[in-house]
């Protein structure tokens, strides 16, 4: 892989990268997948035999039987929402605006307590900024909660972004390029290598790599090398990965000697 751009803007995944909301958010999604069928989107869940990868099709098999997440999924707090209704709904647009929108009106019931995904965030963000990077926060969630979320979180980041972009802001969520194209426009810059999109899932570096930014993998999930390799498709595949925020740093400011958590390539 070719070296990576030094950042001049350096753009983050909400959830599962800066900060842990799993719990209310699978309760959320347990109760969308519940209403599938009063939603009108139950029959338009894929088939089986139509994923890519086999924990893939055993998740939307396990949801077609039951109407809610696997118990193990949700234990090991390693996939979106947005991944999980990527995998069930796969290029369906129009189911997959219905269950997000129902998505929203959940997760308002359950909105509590929102954690920075690992000690130190706020420390790493005001890092970046006083190295004279922009910084910025994209997500799929509604504006109206992740704005009570950064007012919350660890006494409220608000002054640690120069743009913030959400669901409800672009035509297309992730993994579409419209909030990454937003979040450019917005600060009046072109999309291009210098422009780092740091998030946790495969909706995030696909949107970067459709936007035509560079795309950074936080692994705070702890997946295995091997698991990386299957589930990025060739060419939307990550130019780096993060396995925290001090390789995130080492990554942007190499005058820094990297940890051993950051690897600049995929694993072979």
């Amino acid at each position: 892989m070719p070296q990576l751009t030094s950042p001049r803007v350096i753009l983050f995944d909400w959830h599962g990268t800066l900060v842990d909301t799993f719990e209310p958010m699978y309760r959320a999604v347990d109760e969308v997948l519940a209403q599938l069928a009063r939603l009108g989107v139950a029959h338009r869940l894929l088939r089986p035999g139509h994923a890519r990868l086999i924990e893939h099709e055993m998740l939307i098999q396990h949801v077609r039987q039951h109407r809610r997440l696997p118990d193990d999924l949700k234990t090991t707090r390693q996939i979106s929402r947005t991944e999980i209704f990527e995998i069930l709904f796969g290029a369906d647009e129009d189911a997959k605006l219905a269950v997000h929108e129902a998505f929203d009106v959940r997760y308002m019931r359950h909105f509590g307590q929102v954690r920075p995904f690992e000690p130190g965030v706020r420390a790493m963000l005001r890092s970046l900024r006083q190295a004279g990077l922009t910084t910025g926060v994209l997500t799929n969630r509604r504006r109206k909660l992740l704005l009570q979320e950064l007012a919350k979180v660890d006494g409220g980041w608000q002054e640690l972004f120069d743009v913030v972009v959400c669901g409800d802001d672009v035509p297309r969520r992730k993994p579409a390029p419209d909030i990454v194209l937003r979040a450019c426009a917005d600060l009046g810059v072109a999309p291009e290598r210098a422009i780092w999109f740091v998030g946790d899932s495969t909706t995030d570096t696909t949107a970067a790599k459709e936007a035509g930014v560079t795309a950074i993998y936080y692994n705070g999930a702890k997946w295995a090398p091997a698991h990386l390799v299957r589930i990025f498709p060739g060419s939307h595949r990550p130019d780096a990965i993060a396995a925290d925020f001090a390789a995130l740093q080492a990554l942007a400011l190499p005058h820094r000697s990297p940890p051993a958590s950051a690897r600049k390539t995929m694993p072979a």
